[in-house]
């Protein structure tokens, strides 16, 4: 495994498993066999309702906590929400049965951000959280965040992938010292990713496949990527990607890919916006 490093000092592998969308009841199983595959970051968050399963699995694995690396993410508060953020983050470390986090992420740039980011600093100097961060913060949104408070995010986990690069924006991060991590590296299989001809004629250079082939280049460039599967075959194939490097010329032929937009949602549109910020977990 390769790993990055934070601005904590802190170690993170560029490689991990994600379980967003996997439903509660899959989640246990899914996780065993990624730590079987090798998988030592896992990436969960509150609102995905799958905690308490991820925890099982880790527990029952009898892997050292400190060979892990865990993420958990904070949804939008209520009002007073630096007071709430702490009592989430405290339900969310106790469902994962765990002493502290590894990471914790800000999971929208909506709400109080500023009181919710002082809770997570708390946190942070408390050592409850070893480094935090947030996820689909914008180039204004995070060095606003940077600028006005205390502690700059070790992390901010965004969209990316071959048809939505950040590469201008993951320039800026790393200026900040803050570490790019992808969600949606496959892009959810959108615009026929999986039989797309360029990154089918590299992966068939390397005997690759076109995920492995997606893989290698989100870590080649330094971003940590989180792919979920749920079959034990994939989850090898997915962490299978450290035998091989692509080129220069590769990697810039990948670049023509960039559409320069999200294929999913986009976190300036009000419609979108009014949605999560309104949203709030059951729990």
């Amino acid at each position: 495994m390769q790993h990055v490093t934070l601005n904590t000092g802190t170690e993170m592998p560029t490689l991990g498993f994600g379980v967003y969308q996997i439903p509660p009841e899959d989640t246990e199983q899914a996780v065993t066999d990624a730590l079987a595959a090798g998988y030592r970051l896992l990436d969960t968050a509150a609102a995905y309702g799958n905690e308490e399963a991820v925890g099982r699995a880790v527990k029952k694995s009898g892997i050292p906590r400190e060979e892990l690396f865990i993420t958990t993410k904070l949804w939008i508060q209520d009002a007073p929400a630096e007071d709430n953020a702490k009592r989430a983050f405290e339900t969310s470390l106790d469902k994962l049965g765990l002493d502290y986090l590894d990471l914790y992420l800000m999971h929208q740039p909506f709400g109080d951000v500023y009181g919710q980011w002082r809770a997570m600093e708390a946190l942070n100097r408390e050592g409850l959280a070893k480094a935090i961060g947030v996820a689909n913060f914008y180039p204004d949104r995070l060095i606003d965040l940077i600028v006005n408070n205390d502690i700059t995010p070790a992390v901010n986990q965004i969209e990316t992938h071959p048809f939505f690069q950040r590469a201008d924006y993951q320039d800026l991060m790393r200026e900040h010292g803050v570490q790019i991590q992808s969600w949606g590296g496959f892009a959810e299989g959108k615009n026929d990713l999986f039989t797309q001809p360029l990154l089918s004629e590299i992966g068939r250079q390397y005997g690759k496949s076109v995920a492995q082939v997606v893989l290698r280049w989100l870590t080649q460039r330094g971003i940590v990527a989180i792919p979920k599967s749920v079959r034990p075959e994939r989850m090898a194939e997915n962490f299978d990607i450290f035998d091989f490097v692509l080129t220069d010329e590769q990697m810039a032929r990948i670049a023509t890919l960039d559409g320069g937009t999200s294929l999913f949602f986009g976190h300036h549109d009000p419609e979108i916006v009014t949605w999560l910020a309104k949203r709030r977990l059951d729990a």
